[in-house]
């Protein structure tokens, strides 16, 4: 008991040293609206409540996760079609190959297809009804809340198109932050390979931790962004979907959905195959120049009992992020590890890490589930330095007029995001002890 009790003690404090974190980076600190923050709280505690302890309600969501394996499933008899079982079955690379990355286009087809129809905009109309009634949020910023939990953060502001050009600072900045908290339901499919292996089973429980976490960050997202840029200014109150669409019938949307899957497989595949080189790159100076040359090596063998062989990226990554790891919770035995992982994510992308976490799991250098858990909440968000350009670019060419308040609170999204991914971790954690 008395164990139960100081965890969920650690993982409150946490939240609120994150909160505070926020607030004193905040543009208006006496304008912070702490009712809408508290009620933002309060969501992702009751939401991760319903989904992880009630029965019926983590039923539903178990069955969403099944459906994303299928999902798998289906890309991965694709994929053996084309490719090969010696191919697409093989090594950890292979399945990344051919596995994850065909996964991303034929959900990414799937996805489009299913806005075609309107089944998509309905769904996120209705989350972003709640959240409008419940956090008194402007029509086109819950719309944009609702849109990130299931796509891309240059593909959710499609959805307000009409409305960008208007938004206030707050609202962009609200707009900018659930882009860098959530993930698209294409790399979701392909976490959840990359996390699963190749049990059924393991892919199911995954799934449900990645769709839970876009869930719970969403509100994470609006509370922190209105604690950054507190929303001082009048905005709109009207909420419509922008249902302009490319596509036809749903032949063509699904023609539009894989060539655009296939950009995004093509753009993931490189930056895994660049960032990792780059690691390399980075490892061999800092570990074989600099670690040799002032026996750093030695030093950073025997501080961390092995567990990391050199003056290494990763070694510094796990120095730094280390304390947040403490802060949402994570076992004090895996405190470097999982600081690594923050630190690949936050630096590098949540792919690099996710694709990192999935090897520590094969490998079992990390083996306490609440750790992995957790860590698996932690870095399910596109809050990194490449996404600062990603949104500048994207919704600068949605809101051209809007670019240059996009390039001032880009440093303050990827805070927001990063946060409001940590909080999502430590309300989790709080849930699992």
């Amino acid at each position: 008991m008395g164990t139960l009790l100081l965890e969920i003690t650690r993982g409150l404090f946490g939240i609120t040293v994150l909160i505070g974190f926020c607030w004193l980076l905040s543009e208006k600190r006496k304008a912070v609206d702490w009712r809408l923050v508290i009620t933002g709280v309060v969501m992702q505690f009751i939401l991760a409540a319903l989904i992880l302890k009630v029965p019926f309600v983590s039923s539903a969501i178990g069955l969403v996760s099944k459906f994303f394996v299928k999902v798998l499933a289906f890309s991965h008899d694709g994929a053996q079609f084309v490719f090969g079982p010696n191919l697409v079955d093989n090594s950890f690379g292979a399945v990344i190959a051919f596995q994850v990355l065909p996964s991303i286009i034929f959900f990414s087809a799937l996805s489009a297809m299913l806005y075609h129809i309107g089944l998509l905009q309905i769904i996120v109309y209705g989350i972003a009804w709640i959240m409008k009634r419940t956090m008194r949020l402007s029509g086109a910023e819950s719309l944009a809340s609702a849109a990130n939990i299931f796509v891309g953060q240059t593909e959710a502001p499609l959805i307000v198109r009409p409305y960008i050009s208007g938004m206030t600072r707050s609202e962009i900045m609200c707009l900018m932050t659930g882009g860098m908290a959530t993930i698209a339901g294409g790399v979701l499919v392909a976490y959840i390979a990359m996390l699963g292996g190749d049990s059924i089973e393991q892919r199911e429980i995954f799934g449900k931790h990645l769709l839970t976490a876009s869930l719970l960050s969403a509100p994470a997202a609006v509370l922190i962004a209105k604690i950054l840029i507190p929303q001082t200014e009048a905005a709109r109150d009207e909420m419509r979907i922008n249902k302009e669409t490319i596509s036809t019938n749903i032949f063509e949307a699904a023609t539009e959905g894989t060539t655009q899957g296939l950009k995004l497989a093509f753009n993931v595949g490189a930056v895994l195959l660049v960032f990792t080189a780059l690691i390399s790159m980075g490892n061999y100076v800092t570990e074989e120049w600099i670690g040799e040359w002032f026996g750093l090596n030695a030093w950073v063998t025997d501080l961390t009992a092995g567990e990391f062989k050199g003056f290494t990226l990763q070694f510094v990554f796990a120095m730094l992020f280390a304390p947040v790891a403490w802060l949402i919770g994570i076992d004090n035995q895996n405190l470097l590890l999982v600081g690594q992982l923050l630190g690949e994510k936050t630096v590098l992308n949540e792919f690099i890490a996710y694709a990192s976490l999935g090897e520590m799991i094969q490998t079992k250098e990390i083996t306490n589930a609440n750790s992995i858990v957790i860590v698996t909440y932690a870095l399910c968000g596109f809050a990194n330095f490449a996404s600062m350009g990603i949104q500048i670019g994207g919704i600068g060419t949605i809101a051209p007029d809007q670019r240059p308040t996009l390039a001032k609170l880009a440093l303050r999204s990827l805070i927001g995001g990063t946060v409001a991914c940590l909080m999502t971790g430590a309300i989790a954690g709080i849930f699992l002890v």
